[in-house]
């Protein structure tokens, strides 16, 4: 399917998404609303647990693939030191913004909760989630389980060592049957990529009709003023984004926001990274990104750039204070800045993981837990925005760092390494 054409069907999913959603809730009975929204869920299931499918072998493949095009060149640690500073450089700008927007707004303000005496359950667990775990969970113990377990940075890491090997050996050698092997299922992944996003509208327009149904209109209108607040402040993000973006990539920065709007589409109606994980490197591809650098950056990007949640976890934590009429200081949000920046890394992977954090967060500096339902209820909604931030984050870092390994990459083709077949990237601005 066309992009433009799949890119029209998926506004049209959503708006129908939408329409009936809301016609649902307006005219079914409780019982009933919960019935038709398990059905729809069914078909949202059933399309995330085939992006869930081909996300292992997509990254495995593309990764391994692209180590191997590097060749003997020192570009991995070039990129990879570009990759980190430009994610933790992007996580704190991100964190500041939503402390700053939230001290700015004070969107909890006026609700004046009593503090629960009691610990009440919000069915959220953070007590696995430490920095010794994120650290420890980072190596895989099998890469049979990671691949089963979609554990992106575990198959990143098992990738780096299989591909940086498998160059070594085939720069000592001919080209290898592994090598080939490898190239070969990079394209039937792309082709059962193109299977499964045939069947994105569909999704689309199931996940939002069941959030209408169940939650209603209302509940927007209720929340108007804070889901407000947060999207101005991803507008801002993006603003911020864009103008980092620009300073790198000039007037192709707004070619590249073109480029990424279907995966970013598909990102905003279905809440999840990964079901536009496969569109987006079609994308940075087709705006001239080497594989070699996407297939290493974007994954990467996926477990240390995510820009929009950064922003929401901040935002929610001083909210929830706000609403219970707890005074943080300077200091004790630096404290808390600090501490998002360090957890929030190990998010990757973990059932909704921004609210798990904000739980870790609450628990830690003896705020109530009890504020998590105060989100929770629109939490969907604001997911929505914070995941399709994250894709423009990444595919923008991801751009970036192409254009700044532009010179070694030629330099690399001058000196004999093998080197991926798409457009270099000191040529991006040619490649319309």
């Amino acid at each position: 399917m066309k992009q433009k054409k799949l890119l029209k069907y998926i506004l049209i999913a959503m708006i129908a998404g939408i329409l009936i959603g809301w016609a649902f809730h307006s005219t079914l009975t409780a019982v009933q609303i919960t019935q038709i929204a398990s059905y729809f869920k069914i078909v949202t299931d059933v399309f995330l647990r085939l992006i869930k499918m081909i996300i292992a072998p997509l990254v495995f493949a593309t990764i391994v693939s692209g180590l191997i095009s590097m060749g003997k060149s020192s570009s991995l640690g070039s990129i990879t030191l570009k990759a980190m500073s430009w994610f933790i450089g992007a996580s704190f700008i991100s964190l500041l913004l939503g402390m700053g927007l939230a001290n700015l707004f004070q969107p909890g303000s006026g609700m004046n909760l009593s503090i629960p005496k009691e610990v009440v359950d919000v069915g959220v667990s953070a007590t696995s989630l430490s920095l010794e775990t994120f650290i420890t969970h980072i190596f895989p113990r099998s890469f049979a389980e990671a691949m089963a377990n979609n554990e992106i940075l575990q198959i990143l890491v098992f990738s780096i060592f299989f591909g940086s090997a498998l160059a070594y050996v085939q720069h000592h050698s001919e080209a290898t049957v592994i090598g080939r092997i490898i190239d070969e299922l990079c394209k039937v992944m792309f082709r059962i990529t193109d299977y499964v996003m045939a069947f994105a509208p569909i999704a689309v327009f199931a996940a939002i009709a069941s959030a209408i149904t169940v939650q209603g209109p209302k509940l927007i209108l209720d929340y108007s003023i804070f889901i407000g607040q947060f999207y101005v402040g991803l507008l801002i993000l993006w603003t911020i984004l864009i103008a980092f973006g620009y300073i790198f990539l000039k007037k192709d920065v707004f070619r590249l926001m073109r480029a990424v709007r279907e995966p970013t589409m598909l990102a905003f109606a279905t809440a999840s990274s990964e079901s536009a994980y496969p569109k987006t490197m079609e994308a940075l591809d087709k705006f001239g990104v080497p594989k070699r650098i996407t297939s290493f950056v974007l994954p990467l990007g996926y477990s240390f750039n995510l820009d929009g949640s950064m922003m929401y976890m901040a935002f929610a934590v001083l909210f929830i204070a706000q609403a219970y009429n707890i005074d943080l200081s300077f200091a004790q949000q630096a404290l808390i800045l600090l501490t998002l920046m360090i957890t929030s890394k190990g998010i990757a992977g973990v059932s909704r993981a921004s609210i798990v954090v904000i739980a870790s967060t609450l628990a830690m500096f003896k705020l109530p837990e009890a504020g998590i339902l105060l989100i929770l209820a629109v939490d969907q909604f604001l997911d929505m925005g914070r995941t399709a931030t994250n894709v423009i984050g990444n595919s923008i870092a991801t751009a970036v760092i192409a254009r700044t390994e532009g010179n070694k990459h030629d330099l690399a083709e001058e000196e004999g390494v093998v080197t991926d077949t798409l457009v270099p990237v000191n040529r991006l601005a040619d490649n319309s």
